[in-house]
């Protein structure tokens, strides 16, 4: 299962950070999901509340902050968002996209006490 190697590296983040500034807890974990990341998210959160459990993290609030499948055309410039993986440009037909948003996966921010 991905998800559950995603959630352990979440988790290993949170907690060294936590290590680092003297958190006793950690409430919310906020993270950067791109549409392309490939993480099934009821299972990542499945997963997550599993890991946590006698952790400082126990109970923390996963934030998930989804990033749409953004591209940019290499011949006329045009940005849209990808649909359907189709890689070539609807405004000009002739380009192909390059990917500027959407494969994000990565911890955005903490909230601990």
């Amino acid at each position: 299962m991905h998800e559950m190697a995603v959630a352990e590296g979440i988790l290993d983040i949170a907690l060294d950070y936590a290590a680092k500034n003297q958190a006793e807890k950690i409430g919310k974990i906020g993270l950067r999901l791109g549409e392309m990341a490939g993480v099934e998210t009821e299972s990542l959160e499945f997963c997550f509340e599993s890991l946590v459990k006698g952790t400082i993290a126990e109970g923390a609030e996963l934030a998930l902050h989804r990033m749409p499948l953004v591209g940019r055309c290499r011949k006329c410039g045009h940005e849209t968002h990808i649909e359907h993986y189709n890689f070539i440009c609807p405004a000009c037909g002739k380009g192909a996209l390059d990917i500027i948003s959407g494969r994000e996966l990565q911890v955005e921010y903490l909230e601990v006490d």
